[in-house]
């Protein structure tokens, strides 16, 4: 492996347990936990999509005249992780983006999707994203999270978008919310089918070799530009660090619910 990658691995491996053993993953075990989750978490679906198509602007050609630009491999990678989480099937075998799996997961589940909806409206109608943002009733953590991201594409710097996407936008929904879901349907629960299978699409997805090219991605966008690296790590700790937050704010809010 290359040696700045086990550096990053080995900077970023305290904040990575935070997140694998955050008391968040404990408190989702009922329908209305669920609820509560997808409507902040939304937002770290919505905002991922952003993330990738700035990785497909700034790593394949997407203008007028067309041009090979890049890595091919690179681009391969790109492309088909768009193809992926735009344009994927849902459970019908019909073409959906992820995010649309997820409404419908939740429009199923009976979560509240009109705050996304009205965020989007506002996006649609011109608003910045942070004013939009300051429009909805969000936890102030869900705020600051999409918040970063986008601080992160302002600056245009594709080996820090990347490194965002790359080491702070990992699969970070543990496998045993599918076996809680799985546990209820057997119990008689049947609005939970989409979101089952988004989960397991979500995993599945993410479970093929999309680690370790997009890890090469990384290595060719720094090479051996010690800045980069730097920047890298920076920018991949500050990532982690506001998913810690995010999750701290849905468990806070989980915690709140509960004590009604």
């Amino acid at each position: 492996m290359n040696p700045h990658i086990s550096k990053i691995n080995l900077e970023l491996a305290e904040l990575r347990q935070v997140l694998i053993t955050h008391p968040l993953y404990a408190q989702v075990s009922e329908i209305h936990d669920f609820q509560t989750f997808m409507e902040e978490h939304i937002f770290a679906v919505w905002d991922f999509m952003s993330l990738l198509k700035a990785l497909q602007r700034g790593l394949t050609c997407v203008e007028l005249p067309w041009k090979p630009t890049g890595s091919p491999t690179t681009r391969r990678f790109i492309n088909e992780i768009v193809l992926g989480e735009e344009s994927d099937m849902d459970s019908n075998g019909e073409v959906a983006s992820h995010f649309e799996l997820y409404i419908e997961a939740m429009k199923e589940i009976g979560a509240n999707t009109k705050i996304i909806e009205s965020f989007l409206a506002l996006i649609e109608n011109g608003h910045s994203i942070e004013t939009a943002l300051n429009e909805v009733e969000i936890n102030p953590e869900t705020r600051n999270f999409v918040n970063f991201t986008f601080s992160i594409l302002q600056t245009n710097s594709i080996h820090q978008i990347a490194s965002v996407f790359t080491f702070g936008r990992e699969d970070l929904i543990p496998e045993m919310f599918i076996q809680i879901l799985k546990e209820m349907e057997s119990k008689g629960q049947k609005n939970i089918s989409k979101l089952l299978y988004y989960l397991e699409r979500h995993i599945e997805v993410d479970g093929t070799d999309h680690g370790p090219i997009s890890l090469k991605m990384i290595e060719e966008l720094c090479g051996d530009d010690e800045q980069k690296w730097l920047e890298v790590l920076e920018s991949a700790k500050a990532a982690l660090q506001m998913r810690i937050e995010l999750w701290n704010g849905v468990s806070q809010k989980l915690m709140q619910l509960s004590a009604v």
